[in-house]
């Protein structure tokens, strides 16, 4: 794009925005959040394809005199690790909200390809859990302890393995964006027929109750983190396919420090989930009302952290862009 067509696209946005700043007639912080996110925007692209013109300059000083009006008194420490997770990270996650609805509408598919599959022949679980887990699981349940398998091992042990795995699987989910979205996909589909699969067996066996309240006291974060990092591999993926006004290479390095920040900030709930998974979820003795509530709280925590708190903090935060 020529500086002369971008300038003409956005003069006008710009003359508003400056006028709205200098007038300072507006106490609409979310009408301000908004024109300074897509200030900075417009700023970042001057910034990259016309450096040292004079749009950049007019844009970078519009854009301080934005910064100096919203944190004249603002004096909040905006570096750390509370800072991260309290606002970069949702910013992040914010921004890919469409690639993890993506990323949700594979798995859940792949979650019914599972079901149906072992609908139609019980044995398949076989193929995709292993011969042995399914003659334990199998024995547990004749045994009359389904869950049996969240008991064999020390919890501290068990919580080291399972959070390690976790942490390696989500990471190569992102990883295999590298291979465009389909590579992100493949991994989420082959980890969503497990799940289908799994489930649908203890329902096979008429224990679905036990299953349900056992697998999704953990399952509800773990999975979802799965989500996450599908979204952010997808991104990645985009980003090599789809690099819109940018280069291939910009455009993949953007998306790669995104990506990290996704899987920076998943961490904690991946170890989260794997405590839950080592500590909790043995104790299948533990009423329903117990087991379901804590599911119901891990759901609750999902919603707001990822899905409504990102949208205040983007409303009211700003992105710097070098």
């Amino acid at each position: 794009m020529k500086e002369i067509v971008f300038l003409n696209q956005n003069v006008l946005s710009w003359k508003n925005f400056e006028s709205l700043i200098i007038s300072n007639n507006s106490k609409d912080a979310d009408l301000i959040a908004d024109a300074y996110i897509k200030l900075t925007d417009d700023l970042s692209f001057a910034q990259t394809y016309f450096p040292g013109s004079e749009t950049e300059k007019y844009l970078n000083f519009l854009a301080s005199k934005f910064h100096q009006d919203i944190y004249k008194t603002k004096k909040e420490e905006n570096t750390g690790i509370f800072y991260f997770w309290k606002n970069d990270f949702p910013l992040v996650i914010y921004s890919i909200r469409k690639q993890i609805l993506y990323s949700f509408i594979i798995f859940a598919f792949a979650v019914l390809l599972g079901v149906v599959s072992t609908e139609n022949d019980i044995s398949f679980t076989r193929i995709v859990l292993g011969n042995e887990y399914v003659n334990m699981t199998i024995e547990n349940i004749k045994n009359g302890n389904p869950m049996a398998v969240y008991k064999q091992t020390d919890s501290l042990l068990m919580f080291l393995m399972i959070a390690q795995n976790n942490l390696k699987v989500m990471t190569f989910v992102f990883v295999f964006g590298m291979l465009t979205p389909i590579g992100t996909g493949f991994l989420i589909v082959r980890n969503g027929i497990m799940v289908g699969a799994f489930q649908y067996f203890f329902y096979k066996f008429n224990v679905l109750p036990e299953s349900v309240s056992a697998i999704w006291l953990h399952g509800t974060i773990e999975m979802f983190t799965l989500i996450v990092a599908g979204g952010a591999g997808i991104m990645l993926g985009n980003s090599i396919i789809a690099p819109k006004t940018f280069s291939r290479k910009q455009s993949l390095i953007y998306a790669g420090k995104n990506g990290i920040k996704v899987i920076i900030g998943l961490s904690i709930f991946i170890v989260f989930a794997a405590f839950i998974e080592s500590f909790f979820t043995r104790h299948t003795e533990w009423p329903y009302t117990v087991k379901f509530g804590i599911i119901i709280a891990s759901a609750v925590l999902i919603l707001w952290y990822f899905f409504i708190y990102p949208k205040k903090v983007y409303k009211k935060s700003i992105i710097i862009k070098n």
